[in-house]
């Protein structure tokens, strides 16, 4: 999220350490007064969220947005559904990868860009517990050496 205009408020990291990312897309979202305020204050959590397609429109499920504190009878459910929006044509193209491909949708990023908020959806495979376990093992051995590299540098 590094163009202008935007400002990162969550990340799903469980997303990527449970999925490869096939492709990503970009949803807008329907939300209520009091929950943009508590985005704002960076009160949401991804962590268990998948999105379906029903009915022809695209939803959201298990995003948490924290109850505003000034909201009182204005408040949301935390956990309630919510619609994204996207054109018709990617919604009936996501669908369809689903259906066939057996992906799933998984929102990966929550940020605002310019004033709205934007979801950054991933379509997503799952990965088996061996591609976890190689993972981990890059991702270690990436460190060791970017970490041998920083020393050789040093004398």
């Amino acid at each position: 999220m590094d163009r202008k205009g935007t400002k990162q408020i969550a990340k799903n990291s469980k997303a990527f350490h449970d999925y490869f990312v096939e492709d990503r897309f970009e949803a807008g979202m329907v939300l209520a007064g009091t929950e943009v305020k508590s985005i704002r204050q960076g009160a949401v959590n991804l962590k268990d969220s998948f999105c379906q397609v029903k009915d022809g429109e695209l939803w959201l499920y298990g995003l948490h947005i924290s109850p505003y504190e000034k909201g009182n009878i204005f408040n949301k459910d935390p956990r309630r559904t919510r619609k994204l929006l996207m054109h018709r044509r990617e919604i009936l193209r996501l669908q369809s990868s689903v259906q066939r491909d057996g992906l799933t949708l998984v929102p990966l990023s929550l940020y605002f860009k310019d004033a709205k908020v934007k979801v950054e959806l991933g379509l997503c495979k799952g990965k088996k517990l061996y591609d976890k376990r190689a993972t981990a093992a890059e991702r270690d051995s990436k460190r060791d050496i970017d970490r041998a590299m920083k020393d050789r540098g040093r004398y």
